[in-house]
């Protein structure tokens, strides 16, 4: 499973702005003055102490977590974490919590900012996250849905569904039914996997099984646990992998973030105008874009109101007086969103999901708020009135709390650094934290506004994700798209980067830049759409070309520690291993891993001739205490987020882990930063 990312950027921290622009002004890669904006949080922090011994040892327990409140911590009833999963009954607010694998309740859905839910599910207070896998237990919880009496979860990585077939009265109080079954992808009425829409209307129940491209239907409500659904619809196969449901009870529409309806892979909504009552029924038609402008856009999911009217959020807000008949349809009203002049950014992304309670709609986003509308918009410019989880509507609480999205981790034991190419970013601590949740000394905003007006729906110009970076002695670098940054003093007080290369070095064009290193020899950028690791003897400044071209099939992170250089490739399943004094000479690499042996690896990394592998569609890391017995074949040393090597569930927990991506060993401590799923960057030191 490894869906695209689809998030949107978020807002700036609110925190004192620092200098913008280059550093150098003599300098032949001008940029506009305003593209890096740099910014101080007033924080203080306990500092690592360092003077680690040993080696790491399988399933050990992190020490810190950073991206996060801490282990087992949410920060209370309304801090969330990717809100989502809204449902109502008409009076109650039922969210999903997701990363904190816990769903609230509101007894009555909220009417101003402050108001904190009444119950949770999944967790014996508001305080704790922990997943688990009892009826009183979430993993990653993403949707629900309730008729006022039972209550549905998807309990989507236990690839379950928690039926409460009484209205819940108390915290953690444990399901009444269970709906599992199968072990594989084949579409079949008893196999749900990671499950990701579900709804009811007491009677009928649907469920989305996102990784069975599928999509299940009971006609009568569940009485048992495993009981097998009634209908298996699949699209005619052009069903990808189905999120969250909408219906009214008597039409179904279904988003999918990766359909095949228009003959390749794109994300849109399956309509069925009268609700599916036989296997297979066809779908009446497939929207991609709801205003009819080709423009990719993410799938729809929504509600509807008393009076019949539906509201989805897309990428952004739109409003049908009625059940649309055609793909030719269009909303009576959409908000300008997020890309045009007075629109909201409503942060659409995986987590977006809408409630309509009387007059007022509530809509999750991405951000990890919950905003809400006082009454039905009327007007395409018209914002929320008041948001649960940041201080005002156009705070992203993720980045306000330093909550990353994609942190890739890069330390040389006395500072710490983490860039994330979804958020933008580049977070630093100047020196080594030693407690769970500890906020950075300085942030880069790789992003400039025009305009108030542009800052508040955070429409970046010359906007940069860094996909990679590097750090060797006073020199760092990010590399992502078309663009590389280098300091050549580690970017500690907020100096900007020496050199801002845009589309390529001399006569190097950049294509898709995925990864970066350096040692004490060359410089290395790979470029994945290339297929080729471009080497320089030292820093390159433009003035003189790669002394090597490594040909690597898709090439993505880059590690070296002056012995070995380790090319990632995710797609390959495994890295390549080059020797660093044969490269001159065209030496061939040596290949570890490969299919069947990782899944869909983003990050190999070397130091003091250790070898970490961030396998992360497995969600652990390999770590080999000597990169010479990687290369001739043996197993791991050492698996750290999982309990051994057919461990591969998903949790976000101490000892365990959700799409680790990255590695940074320093020589006293392990930084591992997890994809998309989690967000996290945990800590891990030596045992003895």
């Amino acid at each position: 499973m490894r869906p695209t990312q689809d998030e949107m950027g978020p807002s700036d921290t609110g925190t004192p702005e620092g200098p913008v622009g280059p550093t150098d002004q003599n300098s032949s890669q001008d940029q506009p003055p305003e593209t890096i904006t740099v910014t101080y949080p007033s924080t203080s922090y306990s500092v690592a102490p360092g003077g680690t011994s040993g080696f790491f040892t399988t399933a050990q327990n992190a020490d810190i977590t950073l991206s996060a409140v801490g282990f087992n911590e949410t920060g209370g009833p309304l801090r969330f974490n990717r809100a989502s999963g809204l449902t109502t009954d008409g009076t109650r607010l039922v969210m999903t919590d997701v990363f904190n694998n816990r769903v609230l309740i509101w007894n009555t859905a909220p009417t101003h900012p402050n108001q904190a839910p009444d119950l949770v599910l999944g967790q014996p207070n508001f305080t704790t996250n922990e997943p688990g896998t009892g009826r009183n237990q979430l993993n990653w919880p993403l949707s629900a849905s309730t008729d006022g009496t039972r209550l549905a979860v998807t309990d989507t990585n236990n690839h379950r569904i928690l039926i409460w077939t009484e209205f819940p009265s108390s915290n953690a109080e444990p399901a009444d039914i269970i709906l599992s079954g199968g072990t594989n992808a084949n579409p079949s009425k008893s196999n749900i996997q990671w499950p990701w829409g579900v709804w009811t209307d007491g009677n009928k129940l649907a469920v989305a099984s996102t990784e069975s491209a599928s999509v299940l239907i009971w006609n009568s409500f569940p009485t048992y646990d495993g009981q097998p659904a009634d209908v298996l619809l699949t699209g005619s196969g052009h069903i990808g992998t189905p999120r969250q449901i909408t219906s009214d009870g008597n039409s179904l529409i279904v988003g999918d973030h990766n359909a095949t309806a228009g003959g390749g892979n794109e994300a849109g909504t399956f309509f069925w105008t009268s609700f599916p009552t036989t296997d297979q029924q066809p779908y009446d038609f497939f929207v991609v874009d709801p205003l009819g402008e080709k423009q990719t856009a993410p799938w729809l999911r929504g509600d509807f109101t008393d009076d019949d009217r539906l509201l989805m959020m897309g990428d952004t807000l739109h409003i049908w007086d009625g059940l649309p008949q055609s793909a030719a349809d269009p909303p009576s009203l959409s908000n300008l969103g997020q890309g045009i002049a007075g629109g909201y950014d409503f942060r659409w992304g995986d987590y977006s999901t809408v409630a309509v309670v009387g007059s007022r709609v509530y809509i999750t986003t991405n951000g990890s708020t919950l905003v809400v509308y006082d009454s039905i918009p009327t007007s395409a410019t018209q914002a929320p009135d008041f948001v649960l989880g940041a201080t005002d509507l156009y705070v992203d609480a993720n980045i306000e709390n330093f909550v990353m999205s994609n942190p890739v981790p890069v330390s040389n034991g006395t500072s710490l650094f983490a860039s994330s190419d979804f958020d933008n970013r580049l977070f630093v601590w100047r020196n080594l934290p030693d407690e769970s949740g500890a906020a950075p000394d300085v942030v880069y905003h790789f992003c400039w506004y025009s305009n108030e007006d542009a800052a508040r729906r955070h429409q970046c110009g010359d906007i940069f994700g860094a996909w990679d970076n590097a750090l060797h002695g006073e020199s760092f670098a990010l590399a992502g798209g078309t663009r590389l940054l280098i300091w050549t003093e580690l970017p500690l007080e907020g100096n900007l980067p020496a050199y801002d290369f845009k589309e390529g070095v001399g006569s190097v064009q950049f294509d898709e830049l995925t990864g970066v290193a350096m040692d004490d020899r060359y410089f290395y950028v790979a470029d994945k759409r290339a297929g080729a690791v471009y080497v320089w003897a030292g820093i390159p400044d433009g003035t003189h070309e790669p002394v090597a071209t490594l040909a690597v099939n898709q090439p993505t992170r880059l590690s070296s520690d002056g012995t070995w250089l380790a090319v990632n490739s995710t797609m390959g399943n495994g890295a390549q291993i080059f020797r660093v004094d044969q490269i001159a000479a065209s030496g061939a690499p040596t290949a570890v891993g490969g299919d069947g042996a990782f899944n869909l690896p983003e990050g190999t990394t070397v130091d003091g001739g250790h070898l970490f592998v961030a396998d992360t569609g497995n969600n652990r890391v390999h770590v080999w205490q000597d990169v010479a017995d990687a290369l001739v074949g043996k197993s791991a040393d050492v698996i750290l987020g999982a309990s051994g090597p057919s461990d591969t569930q998903p949790e976000i927990t101490r000892n365990q882990m959700f799409w680790p991506a990255a590695a940074s060993f320093d020589g006293d401590y392990l930084w591992v930063g997890e994809r998309k799923f989690s967000g996290r960057l945990v800590r891990f030191s030596p045992t003895g």
